[in-house]
């Protein structure tokens, strides 16, 4: 992991300013807590200081920014809906979705970084590690000084992971490991990986894999034109011995993983949010700066339907969430509402950012702008973690109990 000092230096600091203003059309911040907005001041706050001048950077080098790891443990951002006592924030889901939606707002490549590490490694060590687990990890984890990764998807099984055939045997003092995932985010300098395979009995079990385990590689995937500011790669497993006791005792067969998925895709419906933000409030901007036929472009009806239709989505996007996080600390909300929430909630990002551009014009497309890497990042992001037709098909199966998967 690089050192902040000499991690900074890999980037050209931007000299345009962050100018974020957050819209709330329907006073939405009413529904917040002191806490919630004192959060989101100090995450946004550290954002505007440390990632934005990088970023537009970071993307065009298809670099990740290790220096700011440090940092993103400081302001709570792994983990931090989970408890205290292991090193974590302790804070409610309002707060975690806040903190998603924050990051995101800068870039979805960050968000998926502090996403993978709080709601897909740290949680799943949680929620079905033992205690010892939990203390060895996760206080590490939530400062940043171990960083992790999730291994589901692999080449042949992405939207049906029950058919992967990663699988792990056991040898007697140990289990040996098989296999390979890939779109892995975190993989290239993951410390810790929470890997789900099948064992001899064909039943899906969770194991903690470390790096510098013989036989575990972390090949980097490039060439990517979408979230380029992330560390993506694969999780290669070649008769790796891993200790009995890194097996997460908890949960035996899919409920696992995909209940780390749940927490991890409520994160996304908000983090989507802070993406949308930042398109409509910086096509806001141009069009009352840029002028055509003398006057602000912002004058023409055709601009002003797009960016009240934008507005529109944001608010009923926010209102969305917010429904969802009060269920979400309340222990009430169901899969099939967080796969509503994210693929409303990512479409509609998707959609603002699209038009978006379009408001900017040529300068859309250039990194004067964050628009064209937002619209990229969002077409990964309306894909992983359940993509936007599976979660469409998540729904139909709860609104008319028919199974229209197989």
């Amino acid at each position: 992991m690089s050192s902040a000092t000499n991690g900074e230096k890999d980037f050209h600091q931007s000299s345009k300013a962050d100018l974020f203003n957050h819209p709330d059309f329907y006073q939405i911040d009413d529904l917040l807590t002191e806490e919630h907005k004192l959060i989101r001041g100090t995450v946004r706050d550290w954002v505007k200081k440390n990632i934005s001048p990088i970023i537009e950077d970071a993307a065009q080098q298809a670099k990740f920014p290790h220096h700011l790891l440090k940092g993103l443990g400081e302001i709570g951002a792994f983990g931090p809906q989970l408890p205290a006592e292991y090193g974590c924030g302790g804070l409610d889901y309002i707060s975690y979705g806040i903190i998603m939606q924050e990051l995101e707002r800068c870039d979805s490549g960050i968000r998926s970084t502090a996403s993978v590490q709080g709601s897909l490694v740290m949680y799943p060590i949680f929620k079905f590690g033992s205690e010892e687990q939990k203390r060895k990890y996760l206080p590490k984890l939530a400062t940043g000084e171990l960083m992790g990764c999730f291994g589901l998807t692999e080449p042949d099984h992405g939207s049906n992971p029950a058919g992967m055939t990663t699988n792990f045997k056991d040898m007697g003092d140990h289990l040996l490991l098989n296999g390979a995932k890939m779109w892995i985010s975190n993989a290239p300098f993951a410390d810790v990986a929470v890997v789900w395979a099948k064992n001899e009995q064909g039943k899906i079990r969770g194991v903690i894999v470390e790096r510098g385990m013989e036989g575990f590689t972390t090949p980097e995937t490039h060439n990517k034109w979408s979230l380029r500011a992330s560390a993506t790669g694969e999780l290669v497993f070649d008769n790796v011995k891993v200790p009995k006791e890194n097996l997460l005792p908890g949960v035996e067969g899919l409920k696992g993983p995909l209940t780390c998925l749940n927490s991890a895709r409520y994160g996304i419906s908000w983090g989507a949010i802070g993406a949308a933000m930042d398109c409509y409030d910086s096509a806001l901007r141009y069009t009352k700066e840029r002028h055509q036929f003398g006057k602000p472009i912002a004058g023409f009806q055709l601009q002003q339907k797009k960016l009240a239709e934008m507005i529109t989505e944001i608010t009923k996007a926010q209102l969305l969430s917010w429904r969802l996080g009060n269920l979400m600390n309340t222990g009430k909300a169901t899969p099939a509402q967080i796969s509503m929430c994210k693929r409303n909630n990512v479409d509609i990002a998707l959609k603002i950012a699209r038009e978006a551009r379009q408001m900017h014009g040529g300068m859309g497309i250039t990194g004067e702008y964050p628009i064209m890497r937002h619209m990229m990042n969002l077409e990964s992001v309306i894909t992983y973690e359940g993509t936007h037709d599976i979660h469409l098909l998540i729904l139909g199966m709860e609104i008319t109990g028919e199974n229209a998967f197989q």
